[in-house]
């Protein structure tokens, strides 16, 4: 059987690989397991039972939660009865929610706990179209999903085959509301067509077999942790999903996996407490251990490992994720060139792809094929995609994985396309056959001067110094380039153990002398390597991490930058002495 649709696949994966533990999430303590049977049992059942509850061709079902087997059952379940998946965030705001339920009438809403329960009910209120909400955890006075599920006993099996049978690949599949710096919420329309192509173009890139197991923990309401997923599925690799963004750490060890999907930050994160656990060593096994991290950072691909620090460093750094890590899959944002290299060097590739919501998601990506990685670049175009690089630096993108187009807005859909080519709003150029993503077209400025300054590129250099935890470069309309920036607290505190600083408040760190001479004498170093108008003259440093909740980060880890510069107004006027 041709696999053109996404349901497609699970048919495919039970003939193929019949696991036991096909799907796995750990529920009061215990990794409780799907065979391939078992959820291909419950995805039909859901599927009985959706349509016993009225849900008709076109319908929309929305799933808000963290990740969990039932992610899967209910988007396999929902796609084959020709229904429409709205998956969202489970951090964004019930005002969110409410936009978004009116915007895509939505009938019936799936979520994981009582958090998102309460914001979805006080939605609700003012989402008429809403029938009912039920919760995938067990929670008092809520609907819990088994009592939809208990209402489909194959009684409507012929009417899913009729109705799969007439979904074709071109149909839409998902509205996906990508979560925005700016304005409102846009529904991103994607096909069965759109997301297989990109699930195809994966499978030969993917250095892992069947019967190799990853760990899920990115959103899998986003269309690259979702695309991944169909992917792991159609290549028989088994799924367990990571408790919490807190537990990953624990959940790594217990599950010894060998891929896993991270975006930027939380890689910058693995490094920091790399070094932080080196920095606490003494002695000859400091000097070792930096002296073996120093190895990693100047690794280039084609070399081999220094076998002294393999055997004494690199391998337990490695057993530190579990000991079978073939790769990491990196995407959402800008990887530093040194984190790549670093990684790479102990014996963790770090592969960096990119893409968008529009484009479902993979344009490109860097592989473990021969001469299929280069440090600095977001690898080459996959397979069906053509890119090109338009006058003014932005890259165009055409393939059957660009959009159907966004939800009830023509106008937005026209501003992105010209013809079959997608406007990413994203500056490039090719190295060879290898993209470069050198920055947003929308966040470059204008200084007061009439000069245009790039923050991206700026950005991605500063985060190299071990003190720079988060960065926004700013200095629109002014007449120098400036930054606000939140240091490597934990960091800091290691290295600063003989000061004391490792008792400090994060306050009592952002007014430390020595803090920020260091902090200082990096982005000295670091200016050298850009045009005097680029360079950052003056900075300000923030007591505490930007964050999802804290409005600062979109739910991708992407810095909000108006929101920050409102946020921190009064630090922006400090810098440039408008107080």
């Amino acid at each position: 059987m041709e696999i053109k649709r996404t349901f497609d696949i699970l048919p495919h994966a039970l003939k193929s690989y019949p696991f036991e533990d096909c799907l796995a999430a750990k529920v009061n303590g215990k990794w409780e397991k799907y065979s391939t049977q078992d959820f291909s049992n419950q995805v039909q059942q859901m599927s009985n039972a959706l349509i016993e509850l009225g849900v008709e061709p076109g319908d929309k079902i929305s799933s808000i939660n963290n990740n969990r087997p039932e992610w899967n059952i209910l988007n396999y379940a929902v796609a084959q009865i020709g229904a429409i998946l709205c998956p969202m965030y489970p951090t964004i705001s019930a005002e969110d929610y409410e936009y978004i339920f009116n915007h895509s009438e939505v009938k019936y809403v799936f979520v994981s706990d009582a958090e998102i329960l309460e914001k979805v009910n006080k939605a609700k209120e003012k989402a008429p179209g809403i029938i009912d909400v039920f919760t995938f955890d067990k929670i008092d006075d809520a609907k819990h999903w088994t009592e939809v599920l208990k209402l489909g006993n194959n009684q409507h099996n012929d009417e899913i085959k009729k109705r799969s049978n007439d979904i074709k690949e071109t149909d839409l599949v998902t509205i996906i509301y990508t979560s925005g710096t700016t304005g409102k919420p846009k529904g991103v329309m994607l096909s069965h067509l759109n997301l297989m192509s990109n699930v195809k173009a994966g499978i030969p890139l993917l250095p892992v077999e069947a019967g190799d197991i990853a760990l899920s923990f990115l959103p899998v309401c986003h269309v690259f942790e979702r695309t991944i997923l169909n992917l792991y599925i159609y290549a028989g690799i088994k799924i367990y999903y990571a408790e919490s963004l807190e537990k990953i750490g624990e959940n790594i060890k217990e599950v010894k996996p060998h891929i896993f999907t991270a975006v930027p930050r939380l890689i910058e994160k693995v490094y920091d407490k790399i070094i932080a656990g080196g920095s606490q060593k003494s002695g000859i096994i400091k000097k070792l251990f930096f002296w073996a991290v120093g190895k990693a950072q100047n690794f280039e691909i084609g070399n081999g490992r220094n076998f002294i620090a393999d055997k004494l460093v690199y391998s337990k750094i490695r057993e530190g994720l579990g000991g079978n890590v073939k790769v990491i899959i990196s995407g959402s944002a800008a990887l530093q060139a040194r984190l790549q290299k670093f990684f790479w060097g102990v014996g963790l590739p770090v592969l960096e792809g990119y893409g968008l919501t529009e484009t479902s998601p993979i344009i490109s990506v860097n592989t473990l094929l021969p001469d299929g990685t280069k440090f600095g670049t977001v690898g080459k175009v996959v397979e069906k995609v053509e890119v090109k690089i338009a006058e003014d630096g932005e890259i165009l993108a055409k393939g059957p994985n660009v959009m159907l187009g966004y939800y009830k807005d023509e106008q937005q859909t026209d501003e992105v396309m010209t013809g079959e080519w997608f406007h990413t709003g994203d500056i490039g150029t090719f190295e060879n056959d290898f993209l470069k993503i050198t920055d947003r077209k929308k966040q470059m400025f204008k200084t007061s001067g009439g000069k245009y300054v790039a923050p991206g590129p700026i950005e991605n250099t500063m985060k190299a110094s071990p003190f720079i935890e988060q960065i926004m470069v700013i200095g629109e309309g002014k007449k120098h380039t400036s930054a606000l920036i939140v240091p490597a607290f934990e960091y800091i505190k290691a290295w600063g153990k003989e000061e004391n600083l490792g008792n400090k408040t994060n306050t009592e760190i952002c007014s430390n002398k020595d803090v920020i001479a260091a902090i200082h004498a990096d982005i000295k170093n670091f200016n050298q390597s850009f045009g005097q108008v680029e360079q950052i003259k003056k900075f300000e440093l923030i007591d505490h991490e930007w964050s999802v909740a804290g409005g600062e980060l979109t739910p991708t880890m992407k810095p909000k930058r108006k929101p920050i510069m409102a946020k921190y107004e009064h630090l922006v006027k400090k810098i440039y002495g408008e107080q």
